[in-house]
């Protein structure tokens, strides 16, 4: 026993002295414990660019880093070291300390060097090239969206005569995607019975598609991903359209039961345990506003799938006109809510957009109108009729979204004030929340109500209306850093990257690097590129998870009811899945973030 204890006091002395000496200043860290930590995959060129010491503590406050060419060797950028911060939320023994590299613009390949006590480090290569994130990803993501469609054998066959839940009847709901790396069920939204919850599936990510053939056209033709971005949208188009039930509703959900036989599945309504329902016509926040706004947005396009160009508008005029009778009569607690109010707003600026019709122009005011009213005096959205702040993991940059959508097509000047100042609000709240505590990697925070009380944090609380669902928030970062951006150039444009002013630019890129391997997991959330990953997910019919796609992420600490503290599991006996399952609203919203970074 008595060299163990000399080896531990030996150990505590050690500790002592180093401490000792990091509070002089003097720099006696093990190799072990510092890293570079920075995007995998690329920067843009004339954007914010940041990478990320960390430590067991702090740096020197005049620690340089030398930027240097992967092929050659040779230095191209020097600088020093931001001072280091600690967030105490996550961790009371790692050190951060960002390297600001904006003055590097030049295209390449690169690694960071720096030196620590005589040690030197080095990070993964990255690169940096014009509109370098686009040029990489979005190829990708489209060949992960081919890579989830339902088109297996198996699911072309059984999901021609899909059984309604209760009844014998069959509808043929074949097409759209698999949702996630281990789920390959087919959802327009779920959580419906949490009222709040709700985030927007396959109609979403059909509507991103199109927005991104839309705005990024000449981009899309130089890197030859057009005609499959194209096909793809139109493929989600024609499952909206097989999904459009004859009395006028959409279908929510194909669900499998995660039963290998492809019979077993059904069309459903979705509460908690995988517990299922006849509840299956969508309400707006249900996934069918956003559906008409896919519809109506791909019905003015000149070229068509399975249905026509007019088919397509007629069935998001004739769900339009069916949801405005009976939404609330399907939401769940028989009422609208924030949800309700942007994708309705959504629904009605597209077909206002794609027909003139006055009625959609009226829709479109008041829902914009409501999102207004429901602003707090602090500046988040109240989602209920009370004091429920609006927290969305998947969807939180949604509401400025519809917003900027509408003002697409609004044209009065006092209309337009109340929707700018809307916009504004929002974003003055996501910068000010964001920053009002350390946060070195710039992580979106927010509000959210817990225990019946309005409190801060960076991710979701674990305990919440759903009873089981917090997942990793790539979608939530993704929405918020096209918010930024779209919403952005409306209410503050300026001279920095993408158009807006700096603060917005910064905050985008800081959402989207973490995506891309910036956090404090040095983990790279898209699969098949950088240098870490999350391990491959199999799933049933020969889906899993796809090259391009986005996994979940980041969470807070497993077992803290507040989403509290920081966490990412690659192993968690089964529930690995809250940090490595791809889900395709991730993928649609990076999709979102990145054609907004692609133009200015």
């Amino acid at each position: 026993m008595k060299p163990k204890v000399m080896m531990m006091s030996a150990f505590v002395i050690f500790a002592l002295l180093t401490w000792s000496k990091a509070s002089k200043g003097i720099q006696e860290l093990p190799p072990k414990k510092v890293q570079i930590l920075v995007n995998q995959v690329a920067y843009n060129l004339k954007a914010s660019k940041e990478a990320m010491v960390k430590s067991s503590m702090p740096l020197q406050n005049n620690v340089e880093f030398q930027i240097v060419e992967v092929k050659t060797g040779k230095q191209v950028f020097s600088g020093k070291v931001s001072r280091s911060e600690q967030v105490l939320d996550w961790s009371d023994h790692a050190w951060y300390s960002p390297i600001n590299f904006a003055g590097l613009i030049q295209t390449g390949d690169f690694k960071i060097r720096l030196s620590v006590a005589g040690i030197n480090y080095g990070s993964d290569s990255f690169k940096i090239g014009e509109a370098a994130i686009g040029k990489i990803s979005i190829p990708a993501i489209v060949n992960f969206f081919y890579h989830q469609r339902a088109n297996s054998e198996e699911e072309k066959e059984a999901d021609k005569a899909i059984r309604l839940y209760g009844s014998e009847e069959t509808v043929d709901l074949s097409g759209g995607w698999c949702d996630a790396s281990g789920d390959v069920s087919k959802y327009f939204s779920h959580l419906a019975y949490t009222n709040f919850m709700l985030p927007q599936q396959i109609p979403m990510v059909t509507w991103s598609m199109a927005n991104t053939a839309e705005k990024i056209a000449v981009l899309l033709e130089q890197i030859g991903s057009r005609k499959s971005l194209v096909q793809e949208g139109l493929y989600g188009a024609d499952y909206l359209m097989r999904s459009l039930a004859k009395e006028g509703y959409f279908y929510m959900t194909v669900f499998s039961y995660f039963d290998k036989n492809p019979k077993a599945r059904r069309v459903v309504g979705l509460l908690a345990d995988s517990k299922t329902t006849g509840d299956y016509q969508c309400a707006y926040r249900e996934g069918g506003g956003m559906a008409i706004a896919a519809l109506a947005r791909i019905s003015q396009w000149k070229t068509h799938g399975e249905f026509s160009s007019e088919q397509y508008l007629a069935a998001a005029e004739r769900a339009f006109a069916h949801l405005q009778q009976f939404s609330i009569q399907y939401a769940d607690d028989h009422k609208d809510n924030i949800i309700d109010d942007y994708c309705a707003l959504m629904a009605a600026s597209e077909l206002w957009k794609a027909t003139g019709k006055l009625i959609y122009r009226n829709e479109a005011r008041i829902r914009a109108k409501n999102l207004n009213l429901r602003l707090s005096a602090t500046g988040y959205f109240i989602a209920d009729d009370q004091n429920r702040p609006f927290w969305h993991a998947a969807d939180a940059g949604l509401p400025v979204i519809s917003l900027a959508r509408y003002l697409d097509v609004e044209t009065d000047a006092n209309c337009r004030k109340v929707a700018l100042l809307t916009i504004k609000t929002a974003l003055d709240y996501n910068l000010k929340v964001t920053k009002e505590v350390n946060n070195p990697f710039g992580y979106p925070r927010q509000s959210f109500l817990y225990k019946n009380k309005v409190q801060n944090g960076f991710f979701i609380p674990h305990e919440n209306e759903s009873g089981w669902w917090w997942q990793g928030e790539n979608a939530r970062l993704g929405s918020l850093a096209a918010a930024a951006i779209v919403g952005g150039r409306l209410v503050y444009p300026g001279k920095a990257a993408y158009g807006v002013k700096a603060e917005l630019s910064e905050f985008a890129n800081h959402a989207v690097s973490w995506i891309l391997g910036c956090n404090p997991y040095h983990m790279c959330m898209m699969y098949g590129f950088g240098q870490n990953n999350v391990p491959h997910m199999d799933s049933m019919y020969g889906h899993g998870t796809g090259k391009g796609g986005i996994s979940n992420g980041i969470t807070g600490k497993d077992g803290k009811g507040d989403g509290s503290g920081i966490d990412f599991k690659v192993v968690d006996g089964g529930n690995e899945w809250r940090w490595s399952e791809q889900w395709i609203p991730h993928t649609g919203w990076f999709l979102q973030a990145v054609t907004a970074m692609s133009t200015n």
